[in-house]
């Protein structure tokens, strides 16, 4: 099927040369936007159509917006990478397109078809490739946040799915996820709270899913940690994911444990890639439940060496610490050599210095 073109409606007032520079300087993460935004309109009479690039703005939408009062939205996450030539890629966009398609099922969207979604990041990049940060050194993590998102935007108060939907495509320029770097974390166990349950929509990327988890959160950060991970809820035993990222486990013989799909984890595209590289570094990756009580017991006798979350923001950190209401279950001392291996093939490959060995990255401008 081929790509559909975007109309293009420049921004007539787009961000100076200077102030985009003092920005890209030091962008944080999510503060700043870039001068464009892609977006192609649904309807139920018509599929998708009307795709264009348009200047940067507020949204108008009706207060009885459909998303506004039942939710019904989904978004996704991807980078883009300034490499040492000038040219910009991105990370496997099929795989957020075949991610962004399982949410839009569960949520009762339409689907978005690869080219549409591929189409939008280029699109939107034609005009807006100044945005992308040239990193200063190896060390410098910095990139163009991308953020697809689709909404649910028919006028009507009544439970169905909305016949009329917006998708739109955000860019955010980037610094690293969390200010440490590869520094550890320390991460909160809930005890109060629940991501998700059998049935529900924990492997979608929907905002109710992270709006349910910021209770914890808060409750993370009362204990001085930067993240919260979730039990499951059925057993209360099983350990799920964090609020935002994916967990592995590094065992001493070699095994690399991440907690099975089972439709209430997210899977992550980072998650997947960390896979095939452990596997390319002569590690052994499993996919299975791991418990509580194994990650207490793991840490306490030296069985698990490291454990380390993953992302599309955060790529990957290390986990210092898990921290209850009444223990703190620590690694024993370990310099995190896995997760750093890891870490740093994947972004050599994310910025273009490592053969891309499995066709991964795909070209933007």
């Amino acid at each position: 099927m081929p790509t559909a073109s975007f109309a293009q409606l420049p921004n007539a007032q787009p961000t100076a040369d200077t102030i985009r520079k003092d920005i890209l300087a030091n962008p944080g993460f999510g503060r700043y936007f870039s001068d464009h935004m892609a977006h192609i309109r649904w309807t139920l009479d018509a599929g998708w159509h009307g795709h264009e690039v348009r200047p940067y703005g507020p949204l108008t939408l009706d207060p009885a917006a459909a998303v506004l009062h039942y939710g019904q939205e989904i978004f996704e996450g991807i980078k883009a990478y300034r490499h040492a030539d000038g040219s910009v890629w991105t990370f496997r966009p099929e795989k957020n397109a075949e991610r962004f398609r399982r949410s839009a099922r569960r949520l009762a969207l339409p689907e978005l078809s690869d080219e549409d979604f591929i189409g939008s990041l280029k699109a939107l990049l034609a005009h807006d490739q100044g945005w992308v940060p040239t990193p200063a050194n190896e060390a410098d993590e910095c990139s163009l946040y991308l953020r697809p998102f689709m909404i649910a935007s028919e006028t009507f108060l009544g439970v169905r799915p909305s016949h009329e939907v917006d998708y739109y495509v955000i860019a955010s320029p980037a610094a690293a996820y969390f200010k440490g770097g590869v520094e550890p974390v320390s991460i909160w166990l809930s005890a109060n709270y629940k991501r998700a349950a059998a049935g529900g929509t924990g492997f979608a990327k929907c905002g109710g899913n992270y709006a349910a988890s910021l209770a914890a959160q808060k409750e993370a950060e009362a204990h001085g940690c930067g993240q919260v991970a979730f039990l499951d809820a059925a057993e209360n035993k099983w350990i799920e994911e964090l609020g935002g990222m994916n967990l592995f486990f590094v065992f001493k013989d070699g095994r690399i444990v991440t907690p099975k799909l089972t439709g209430t984890i997210l899977e992550g595209v980072t998650r997947d890639s960390v896979l095939t590289l452990a596997s390319d570094a002569g590690l052994q990756p499993e996919e299975r439940h791991i418990s509580i009580d194994e990650w207490r017991e793991g840490a306490a006798s030296g069985e698990i060496t490291e454990v380390f979350a993953c992302g599309t923001a955060a790529v990957i950190t290390p986990v210092g610490e898990l921290v209850g209401e009444d223990e703190r279950i620590r690694c024993q001392p370990s310099d995190n050599p896995v997760a750093k291996q890891i870490r740093r093939t994947l972004l050599d490959l994310q910025y273009g210095r490592a053969e891309d060995t499995h066709g991964w990255l795909t070209r933007l401008v």
